[in-house]
């Protein structure tokens, strides 16, 4: 495609995500069983990691969408937008369990988008491997983050426990997978950047 068109294709692509309209790969959901009956505390708590992580798949789609954008390795570029559009399975998960807990998105979700989509291209420029070392460490901090949230929720939240440890398996195996396709591991000051950023998307996602 073009230029042009890649742009239009993106904008699409961007849409549909941030509208809920993006389809993944047809996984079943990860879990059949009804949660117990939980307090409005332990509700809450559940919508709020549910958001936090909701923003995270938002911000997964556009990584690897401005990552493959600006990816010359046709192999690289195919790994990238596949590994994408498994995780689109987990932007469905997160947005039905919301919707089933009676929680909404984050106000901030087009902005975690548009970021980024701008640190994906970005990291994206420096090549192959650099990018597919960034996915690892993006997958790193994100299994991270889900093991923090399974020790918070609440035992009697199956439903919500049983989505995040899927997600969860599916990151290491992306993480692995790109090491395997030959990515190096970033230097530090990379990853604190990574986090700090991740931190300001959790903790504004978490309420608003």
């Amino acid at each position: 495609m073009s230029f042009l068109n890649n742009i239009v294709n993106e904008f699409d692509i961007a849409l549909k995500t941030l509208s809920n309209k993006k389809s993944g790969t047809d996984r079943p959901y990860p879990s059949a069983m009804n949660s117990e009956e939980l307090t409005q505390k332990e509700k809450k708590l559940s919508i709020q990691m549910m958001r936090v992580n909701l923003a995270g798949e938002v911000a997964a789609q556009a990584l690897y969408r401005g990552q493959a954008l600006v990816c010359k390795d046709p192999e690289v570029k195919e790994h990238l937008i596949e590994a994408g559009q498994e995780e689109t399975d987990h932007l469905v998960w997160c947005k039905k369990r919301l919707d089933e807990l009676g929680g909404r998105g984050s106000i901030f979700n087009p902005v975690w988008y548009a970021g980024s989509f701008g640190i994906g291209a970005v990291f994206g420029t420096f090549g192959e491997k650099v990018s597919l070392g960034f996915v690892e460490e993006t997958e790193k901090q994100v299994v991270a983050h889900i093991d923090k949230h399974l020790n918070k929720i609440s035992p009697k939240d199956i439903q919500t426990i049983e989505i995040l440890k899927t997600m969860r398996e599916d990151e290491d195996i992306h993480a692995q997978q790109a090491v395997d396709n030959g990515g190096e591991e970033l230097q530090i000051p990379a990853k604190k950047i990574m986090k700090y950023t991740a931190k300001v998307m959790t903790s504004t996602s978490t309420h608003i």
